[in-house]
């Protein structure tokens, strides 16, 4: 059983292209009239700039902020407002800890700091660190126009350095679902970004992707404890003057290394994650791929330094999963840029071996470099992927000849049942929830439209067009149902001549093409919306059913303890010139199965009244939504 605490921290965000605009009526929401701006970018704030202090320097150095305080104090400010890097912000904050007054914060780079109760200051050679809630900015301004122009290797490192942040909270001890959440979902976006931006640097949705993940790395930042890469870097850059990002950059994977040993479950989620198979070797390729600076001698620290960076590193006691006592082997691997993997890195020893099954991240790395001459990008990032994917579930599950070659039965045989009546594999992604997740992705970015829903296996092209009012039942038995529904676009306005397929089973569960006996297609037409949108038709009330279990679909749900019933439900297809496809499906409200149905295709907004009219039969009215070309996914 789970237990843990969560603390948030509160602020405003504002995220969007753009978004900068807002800035002034930011400072005007706080009260305040008199603004100091810190960092070398000056957004327009007209009157309400009074002062601009342009010495940020890294790390936060004591006698700047000093400096900046003098000028705070002699223009009256009663607003702080940073724009740039970690650096700005931690002098925002530097200040604020000393005035009380309020901070927005601007971030143009993935540092983090912004969502934080935390800031580094240096002084005497040192680096120490103050954490108080009320350091948190107030309002946090994401606009994505400012990250355009970052340079392509601020724009690696930095997002580096907030992949640590993620990385380290999920092994912290204040780890808990949400924050595991937000860590994964930036490692994920960050690690699709940054290679999409070093290609392309002014790719938009890459920034924006790349600005989300730091901000909700910066989230986990803010609410738990770092550990030793954290103190690591702090070390390095206060005491020595390595620059931040670039230490983070090559500190972090060495760390994982370490730290792989004493939880191998986070670093399963990690490579997941980052759709590797070894969690610190695929970090560094990817750091190696994009650019980035693989050692701490490149950054200017010197082998002499090492042994005075452990003592300052282990001096104090501090949250790490592993005991720190080894540090000096991570710095000499980090100095030096040897290639780690988890539980073990070539030239460190035993310290971080833990054997195991051999590493076959070279075969990986082979097969993903086969497909670079693959007919577009799209494909060769898509197998790659999923080739990194797979090799990763062999590796950590550590399959066996065995195993596979149940496994390659069971898909071949997946295969061989297959016919234009029977889809056993369109059966198998339905069962494991593959169709549902590439139709939320595909069909379900327009909240205004009617939810969509899988295709299932029973559709066939091309129904028989009939006129309204047809009944699609003709002399099967079952309860008598009348379906009236209505076409419309987002506004509401009617959409004539849609073309709208329907299709279902009969009373006892079964599909026209399950059921050879029968003469031509029954319960599935094809209709014409009217003037005024509207579809209507005769049918019988759709009930729960099975889907096909005797094949390997059958044999893999009863494996696992799972049923094979559907919830009851109607199907639909809606075409129509200048919108989107929807297919969709009504589910009968009281049915069975509507919690735990088998494709996992039952959506709340689906689920719909069938009422009983005077005479017996049920009836069902709705109106299906569909959105214009241009809306949705590209």
């Amino acid at each position: 059983m789970e237990s843990f605490e969560y603390t948030a921290h509160t602020s405003r965000v504002i995220f969007g292209a753009g978004s900068l605009g807002r800035l002034p009526d930011e400072v005007a929401r706080l009260g305040a009239t008199r603004v100091l701006l810190l960092g070398r970018r000056a957004p327009d704030l007209g009157p309400l700039s009074v002062a601009r202090f342009d010495g940020v320097a890294m790390h936060t150095p004591v006698e700047v902020t000093e400096r900046a305080l003098e000028l705070l104090r002699a223009s009256g400010a009663d607003c702080l407002v940073s724009v740039g890097g970690g650096s700005a912000t931690g002098l925002g904050k530097a200040l604020a800890a000393r005035t009380g007054l309020p901070q927005i914060a601007v971030p143009t780079t993935y540092a983090g700091s912004e969502m934080t109760p935390v800031v580094g200051e240096t002084a005497g050679g040192g680096k120490a660190t103050r954490r108080d809630p009320a350091l948190v900015p107030r309002t946090v301004i994401y606009d994505v126009e400012l990250t355009l122009g970052l340079p392509v290797p601020l724009s690696v490192t930095s997002g580096l350095n907030a992949m640590a942040h993620a990385v380290e909270a999920l092994y912290s001890p204040q780890a808990n679902p949400a924050i595991d959440s937000f860590a994964l979902d930036a490692l994920a976006r960050l690690a699709r970004a940054l290679p999409a931006l070093v290609d392309r640097p002014d790719d938009a949705d890459a920034r924006s992707d790349a600005l989300v993940g730091a901000w909700l790395a910066s989230i986990c930042l803010g609410a738990v404890e770092m550990g030793l890469h954290h103190k690591l870097c702090h070390v390095l850059g206060g005491s020595f003057g390595l620059p931040h990002s670039e230490t983070h950059a090559v500190v972090l994977p060495h760390v994982m290394a370490y730290n792989a040993p004493a939880v191998p479950a986070v670093m399963r989620r990690i490579a997941g994650a980052l759709g590797v198979t070894d969690a610190p070797a695929g970090l560094v390729d990817l750091a190696a791929r994009l650019g980035a600076p693989m050692s701490l001698a490149s950054l200017g620290l010197r082998d002499s330094d090492l042994a005075t960076a452990a003592e300052l590193v282990t001096a104090k006691p501090y949250p790490n999963p592993r005991p720190v006592d080894d540090v000096l082997v991570v710095l000499q691997s980090a100095f030096s840029g040897e290639h780690p993997v988890s539980g073990g890195a070539p030239g460190i020893g035993a310290a971080f071996s833990s054997g195991g099954a051999p590493d076959i991240g070279w075969l990986t790395d082979e097969v993903v470099a086969s497909f670079a001459g693959a007919s577009s990008e799209r494909l060769r990032d898509l197998l790659g992927d999923l080739v990194r994917r797979l090799h990763g579930f062999v590796a950590d599950n550590d399959l066996t000849e065995d195993e596979w070659k149940t496994a390659i039965d069971f898909l071949t045989r997946t295969g061989e049942m297959c016919s234009p009546t029977r889809q056993e594999f369109v059966l198998l992604s339905d069962t494991l929830g593959v169709s549902s997740a590439v139709d939320l992705l595909t069909n379900s970015r327009s909240p205004a439209t009617t939810p969509s829903a899988v295709l299932g296996p029973f559709y066939v092209e091309g129904p028989p067009a009939v006129p309204p009012g047809t009944d699609l039942a003709v002399d099967l038995p079952g309860v008598p149902l009348r379906a009236d529904v209505r076409i419309v676009d987002l506004d509401g306005n009617p959409v004539p001549d849609a073309v709208v397929d329907v299709w279902q089973s009969n009373q006892d569960g079964f599909y026209d093409v399950q059921l050879p006996d029968l003469e031509g297609p029954v319960l599935r037409a094809r209709f014409s919306s009217d003037a005024d949108g509207r579809v209507w038709f005769r049918s019988i009330l759709p009930s729960e059913y099975p889907i096909p279990d005797d094949g390997p679909v059958g044999e893999m749900l009863r494996a696992t303890g799972r049923h094979p019933y559907r919830a009851p439900h109607l199907h639909f297809m809606i075409n129509a010139p200048g919108f989107r496809r929807l297919i969709t499906q009504l589910f009968v409200a009281g049915g069975r199965y509507l919690d735990s149905d088998a494709v996992f295709g039952v959506k709340d907004e689906l689920i719909v009244e069938f009422p009983a009219a005077p005479d017996g039969t049920r009836t069902v009215e709705f109106t299906f939504r569909i959105a214009p070309l241009e809306v949705g996914r590209a």
